[in-house]
């Protein structure tokens, strides 16, 4: 049934078949007709896409930009009135290393130049991370500040094709595309969150005491400071060694080089929020030089990210704890006696909101086992970090995977056989999404991701087979300098 709903799909995209009614399968019986779900009707233009990514996120970037290289025509419609997402406009520019248990680096693709740049010090300031991502959506149509209106899926048997959707600018211009495939690629599900799919349990589901109401990890809001002296802080975590001696002083993780510093979290335990929606747990450090640097530390919880009122007021708060902040920092940090605010972000890091069950959805003990699909699109290795929510404020880990593979399939919307998902929207459980999640493990899958679209025309994804998977990982590694064997 997989095969004949595919090839029907595929059947109505090359012929550009404008679906108004039910249709006949295969088979001669009648099939389910078309669903609309929203509740306005847009203009109709009937644009034809191969790609259309919801959300300007770098990951779906990465997928579109590659798709595009390879002759697909493509879209990024950007429910944000500004494109970046976490990275631009949540200015989350700590940026987390992978690699396996022998210190082997997992970063591979084009986020790797990133990587590297930032290690080297040559992106470290806003700017600098504004001009590589421009660098990235550079010639790619996108669109922002869009709204969806409506949604057209057709479905035959189990399987559903997402064909039409309606949506509109804020100038009220208003739209009707198609394309063969969809991407959600934002941190709040804007496509997802509408296509009635099944929510994966999350941070509920880790509770001795059982709750039924969804949980997430909390957000972050980035601090910027400037005047601070970096050589001080690095000395005081320094002179403290032994390692037991800095834990004990300081906390654990504690760590400081002339590029990065992690920790204080003994520190941090002595600042109390203004706000009980606020909580400042130990801090990830970035030295942007010239005396600048961003720190990923200030927790805010229950923020609903697809309620911009919601948003709008963690970041008021966020700003309004700042001074509090500094002036904390001033009186109990080494180095930062004369900093000052910086200028700080318009928007938040989302770390957790609802993600949808994928046709695989990756297990915790798949990480702990090592353990590789054949269709691999990328390789992780990050430890199994839960961040602090409410019920568990300071987090919990569960351990450092060696290195997993992360198939296709959690990347595949189940029961659909053209909506992908990237980024955060990830297919794992709560445990496999602790690791999984970090940026250059989803952003590798996603680049890959828009490698394959571009060459596998003859099949839909959900039609590849391990023989495809043994000749695409084969060209990945030759062309592209990407091992996920």
């Amino acid at each position: 049934m997989k095969f004949m709903s595919n090839k029907l799909s595929l059947c109505l995209w090359f012929t550009g078949t404008l679906i108004t009614a039910s249709f006949l399968s295969l088979t001669g019986t009648l099939a389910h007709p078309i669903t609309a779900i929203g509740s306005t009707i847009a203009a109709v233009t009937n644009d034809l896409y191969d790609v259309v990514v919801i959300g300007s996120e770098i990951q779906g970037v990465l997928l579109a930009k590659e798709a595009q290289a390879a002759g697909l025509k493509v879209l990024i419609l950007d429910p944000r009135p500004k494109p970046g997402g976490e990275l631009i406009q949540g200015q989350m520019f700590f940026l987390d290393d992978v690699h396996d248990n022998h210190r082997r680096s997992l970063v591979q693709g084009e986020i790797k130049n990133l990587f590297t740049k930032y290690k080297a010090g040559t992106i470290r300031k806003a700017p600098d991370f504004q001009r590589y991502y421009d660098h990235l959506i550079k010639d790619i149509p996108i669109q922002s500040g869009i709204v969806i209106d409506t949604l057209n899926t057709f479905t035959i048997d189990q399987d559903k094709s997402l064909k039409f959707m309606n949506y509109h600018l804020p100038n009220g211009s208003s739209y009707r595309i198609r394309s063969k495939y969809w991407v959600e690629n934002t941190d709040f599900g804007a496509l997802t969150g509408r296509l009635e799919s099944r929510r994966i349990p999350g941070m509920e589901t880790l509770y001795k005491k059982k709750q039924t109401e969804p949980d997430y990890m909390a957000a972050t809001y980035m601090l910027n400071l400037q005047k601070v002296h970096w050589h001080s802080l690095q000395k005081a975590i320094l002179s403290a060694y032994p390692l037991t001696n800095v834990y004990e002083k300081y906390g654990s993780n504690t760590y400081a080089n002339s590029h990065f510093a992690t920790g204080l979290g003994k520190i941090m335990r002595h600042y109390t929020p203004q706000d009980k929606q606020l909580m400042l747990r130990g801090l990830n450090i970035t030295n942007q030089k010239d005396g600048e640097v961003t720190i990923n530390g200030l927790l805010i919880y229950d923020v609903n990210p697809s309620d911009l009122r919601s948003v709008q007021s963690a970041i008021a708060k966020a700003q309004a704890e700042a001074p509090h902040i500094l002036n904390f920092f001033r009186s109990h940090v080494p180095g930062f006696i004369h900093a000052e605010l910086n200028d700080l972000p318009e928007y938040l890091y989302i770390r957790d909101y609802n993600r949808y069950e994928t046709e695989y959805v990756l297990e915790y003990p798949d990480l702990m086992g090592n353990r590789m699909f054949w269709d691999n699109v990328s390789l992780g290795g990050y430890p199994v970090d839960i961040q602090g929510s409410r019920s568990i404020p300071w987090g919990i880990g569960y351990g450092k995977p060696d290195r997993y593979g992360l198939p296709l399939r959690s990347f595949e919307l189940k029961s659909y056989d053209n909506v992908l998902v990237v980024g955060k929207n990830v297919g794992a459980t709560i445990k496999a999404y602790g690791s999984a999640r970090i940026m250059p493990t989803t952003a590798l899958a996603a680049q890959t991701i828009g490698i394959i679209l571009g060459r596998e025309r003859d099949k839909l994804l959900c039609d590849l087979n391990e023989a495809d998977f043994e000749r695409i990982h084969k060209y990945l590694e030759k062309e592209y300098q990407i091992t996920l064997r």
